[in-house]
């Protein structure tokens, strides 16, 4: 049989065919990789672009919230460590200085200014320390801190540096702290100039002026002083303007200020300003009446144990002289315990014989409720009614009183209860009932040599009140707006009266911010001796 030849035609031709299939194939694959490779780029610049606005905001919020107290006092932070190292490289300081090793002394000073710079530039930035600019000075204050352990300064050689050093700072931070006080005590008794320059204007009112004089005259015997049926305010004050404060937050808020009736005692220096400015201004028709306490005749070193003991040379000196005892709290050196005013609450029967009701107010409140249904409060036979002050446990009567004397331990609970002056119901017939003004003789003659008590009217107050005290509900009277910067404001804004005990009065330029608009609402600002005095 014979074979046939082959056909070279067709396998070319099939040839040719496969070559453009695998041509377009691999067109195809390279323009959608192109095409791929486009998208994928454009879909990450899309996703990048927010990421970055994203840590670009995140970084300047963490720029913007970076509290470097609590960067310092993060366990994790290298601020800590720094100021750590620091803290033990400024003890190894002193003793390297004591060892007379001044080298060592300067290269760990030098350190220490160094993470001292650092510091103060992540406070000023607010960013943390990095680990790069932390590093080095960690490493080589490390370094100095393990020659200094190496050069003979074991535990117990730095424990009795570091003993002898606390005490000479304690010894120095106790020195700063009574010239503190000192200083603010002196700010305190200060009288600003403003109110010095209104006393001044209203005392020539009072002698220019002879129709003020004869209204006072005229006031001097009204009926509505002596009316039980009215509302009886005392306050005894050389203060113009506290006590107007006093008397116009007190009509303010009063249902009836046209029923109540002020009895204000000041000093003869400060007699004729009283009676100026409270005769010259309205209080929503309430009657004012101003009195000298040194028109009280009966009130005299032969009457009462503390005009003796106040005009005593010895007192004064204590007071006004050199004499300094840093064992004595500065605040019971204050001048003001030698002003008789600070004890005629002890004399409120005497000065007002025919009252049977009143409630007393000291000149550095303010009041911010009716006051009027005091009076009819049932103090259950008791002489004073008063808000309680125990709760804390240093209002108590031991923190007051000597009870190492036997005279004051045989007659009183060292844990009784303390209470406030400042907003007191006296209940002027049970007082004569219990003969209190005597009771206050014989404590103020017991502590003639002041081994009692030291000074004040809270001590004497605590003996002559022991029993005859009805405790009133604490919103009637909230203290400590004087020193006081964290009282709750919901408990401010329920109370009665509130007042400024303490050094920063509402009128001196010591006072709390926080507080001072409550009393400044209640003097009148636009009366002209008040501008011409602020802006003299």
């Amino acid at each position: 049989m014979r074979r046939r030849a082959p056909i070279l035609g067709r396998p070319v031709r099939s040839r040719r065919f496969s070559y453009w299939i695998w041509a377009l194939f691999g067109l195809f694959s390279i323009a959608g990789l192109v095409l791929f490779v486009v998208h994928h780029n454009q879909t990450e610049d899309r996703v990048e672009q927010p990421v970055l606005e994203n840590n670009v905001r995140f970084d300047e919020v963490a720029h913007e919230g970076l509290n470097f107290t609590e960067e310092v006092l993060s366990a994790r932070s290298f601020s800590r460590q720094l100021a750590e190292q620091m803290t033990l490289a400024k003890a190894y300081v002193i003793i390297a200085k004591e060892h007379n090793n001044l080298h060592l002394a300067w290269e760990l000073s030098r350190k220490i200014r160094s993470c001292q710079l650092l510091l103060s530039k992540a406070a000023m930035r607010g960013e943390s320390v990095t680990l790069e600019e932390a590093e080095p000075i960690i490493k080589s204050l490390s370094s100095l801190i393990f020659r200094a352990q190496d050069a003979h300064y074991d535990i117990a050689t730095t424990i009795m540096t570091m003993k002898s050093h606390i005490q000479a700072l304690e010894e120095r931070a106790h020195a700063a702290t009574i010239q503190s006080t000192v200083f603010g005590q002196l700010a305190a008794e200060a009288l600003p100039k403003s109110l010095h320059c209104l006393d001044i204007k209203l005392t020539a009112d009072w002698l220019k002026k002879a129709s003020i004089q004869v209204l006072a005259d005229e006031k001097r015997n009204s009926p509505r002083l002596m009316d039980n049926n009215l509302y009886h305010f005392c306050i005894f004050s050389d203060n113009v303007l506290a006590t107007s404060a006093v008397v116009n937050s007190t009509v303010s808020n009063a249902d009836h200020p046209k029923q109540l009736v002020f009895h204000i005692v000041t000093n003869g220096v400060n007699y004729g300003t009283m009676q100026a400015w409270f005769l010259s201004n309205d209080f929503k028709g309430s009657t004012i009446e101003v009195q000298n306490v040194e028109e009280l005749s009966w009130f005299n070193a032969s009457y009462a144990p503390i005009v003796k003991q106040l005009l005593d040379p010895d007192s004064r000196a204590y007071f006004f002289g050199g004499y300094q005892d840093l064992n004595v709290d500065t605040k019971l050196r204050n001048p003001k315990h030698l002003s008789l005013l600070n004890h005629l609450r002890f004399y409120i029967p005497e000065i007002y014989p025919q009252l049977e009701k009143v409630v007393f107010l000291d000149d550095d409140v303010v009041v911010q409720k009716d006051l009027t249904p005091l009076f009819s409060l049932d103090l259950h036979g008791n002489v004073n009614g008063a808000v309680e002050t125990c709760l804390e446990a240093f209002h108590r009567y031991y923190r007051y009183l000597n009870f190492s004397n036997t005279i004051i331990s045989s007659k009183f609970d060292p844990q009784a209860c303390g209470w406030a002056f400042g907003m007191n119901v006296f209940d002027l017939i049970a007082w004569r009932k219990a003969n209190a003004t005597a009771r206050y003789h014989y404590w103020q003659e017991q502590n003639a040599d002041g081994t009692l008590w030291k000074l004040g009217t809270l001590p004497p107050g605590l003996l002559t009140f022991y029993g005859l005290t009805e405790p009133l509900d604490r919103r009637w009277h909230v203290l400590g707006l004087g020193y006081d910067l964290n009282i709750d404001n919901r408990l401010i804004e329920s109370a009665a009266v509130i007042h400024y005990n303490g050094y920063m009065k509402p009128w001196l330029k010591l006072a709390i911010g926080r507080y001072k608009p409550l009393w400044e609402r209640y003097v009148n600002q636009s009366h002209p001796y008040l501008q011409d005095c602020v802006t003299s």
